[in-house]
């Protein structure tokens, strides 16, 4: 990967718009986000991305909202080389990006009520290793940039937990997407994006400067209908774990209902590197208001 001089006269004049045009292309353009088994198929629609402030409150806030363990970026960037967190650079950026599912997926998810649709599935297990793939390409060009940059997510020292209310990690993608501007979260546990909830997020940590992208959003659960007085709960009936209520998502009973149910991906074709795993299964994440939109919004707009 070369960085040519008329890139570098990019990254000048607005280094935001060239890490976004970089991360569409790539989505855009890359044979990783296509499934080769079913004639090329495309996975991921075209990227929402935006950028937080690496030294942003909100960080410092996770390690009480989420747990102690979570990760600020400063500490996940020192930690990628092996440095402390006070010889980091004076300013850092997060990147964060939202790969939203294409319709034909999240319609045939729609049809299931009970595990998901074979395109979902694909999606959910080659479109994650399309992302790893996309977290790489960002920080070998950050790099071949000249600067500091890292995939928290990818790294070692990534860990999940379990505690009395389920799973949990040390870097929370959904959480730093909501840092980065990019949307809410929901009763379902899911993050509504302005694409909706069908979606993946990632981010990248680095010294370049970036603009911060302004957190909109009244709160942290702002585009969901249910928190705002609609009276949808459309999730919950989705659900066939029964493991949605008013109250919100219980991880564990969604968990225990994939492995009791013996969904696995190796009875779905394509393979999936042979590996007998649960994956999630979506479906409160299609047929409800918030499938590929941000509800809130558009009730906004109707009443106007």
């Amino acid at each position: 990967m070369t960085f040519s001089t008329k890139d570098k006269e990019r990254l000048e004049k607005n280094p935001g718009e060239l890490i976004y045009e970089e991360i569409k292309e790539f989505v855009g353009t890359s044979s990783e986000n296509r499934l080769s088994f079913l004639d090329g198929y495309v996975m991921w629609d075209e990227p929402l991305v935006g950028f937080a402030d690496g030294d942003d409150e909100i960080f410092a806030d996770y390690k009480t909202i989420i747990e102690p363990e979570h990760l600020t970026p400063r500490e996940a960037l020192a930690e990628a080389y092996g440095k402390s967190p006070d010889d980091m650079p004076t300013h850092l950026s997060v990147i964060s990006w939202i790969l939203p599912a294409v319709e034909e997926t999240r319609k045939s998810n729609r049809l299931e009520s009970r595990i998901p649709s074979r395109l979902w599935s694909h999606t959910r297990w080659y479109g994650e290793k399309f992302n790893e793939k996309l977290r790489e390409y960002m920080v070998t060009l950050l790099d071949n940039m000249g600067y500091l940059a890292t995939a928290p997510f990818s790294q070692p020292y990534f860990k999940t937990f379990t505690n009395e209310k389920g799973p949990y990690s040390n870097w929370s993608e959904r959480h730093i997407a909501y840092a980065a501007g990019l949307g809410t979260f929901s009763l379902s546990d899911g993050f509504i994006t302005e694409s909706g909830i069908a979606i993946r997020c990632a981010s990248v940590v680095t010294d370049l400067v970036l603009p911060k992208s302004p957190r909109v959003a009244d709160g942290p659960y702002s585009n969901c209908l249910h928190y705002i007085g609609v009276n949808c709960l459309a999730c919950i009936k989705r659900c066939p774990a029964e493991a949605i209520s008013e109250t919100g998502h219980d991880k564990l009973k969604c968990q225990q209902y994939l492995h009791e149910i013996g969904y696995s991906r190796e009875s779905y074709a394509g393979g999936y590197d042979n590996e007998k795993s649960i994956a999630g299964c979506g479906l409160c994440q299609t047929k409800v208001p918030c499938e590929f939109e941000n509800p809130v919004k558009r009730m906004k707009k109707e009443m106007e």
